[in-house]
């Protein structure tokens, strides 16, 4: 058994109904909400630099 899945693995999505928004500062002093989009859009990000390890064997 693995920990790590594969990037053509499908993994379920359960939508949770929104709750608080949530929220940051930004450099100018604003508020920002932080939208849905946002968040798959960081993870995209973050998967394309993902490095996988090197073959052992």
């Amino acid at each position: 058994m693995s920990l790590q899945t594969s990037s053509t693995d499908k993994v379920e999505v359960i939508r949770q109904p929104q709750q608080l928004p949530c929220s940051y500062i930004d450099a100018q002093g604003r508020e920002v909400q932080i939208t849905e989009e946002m968040i798959q859009g960081a993870c995209a990000e973050l998967e394309q630099k993902l490095v996988k390890p090197a073959q052992q064997g």
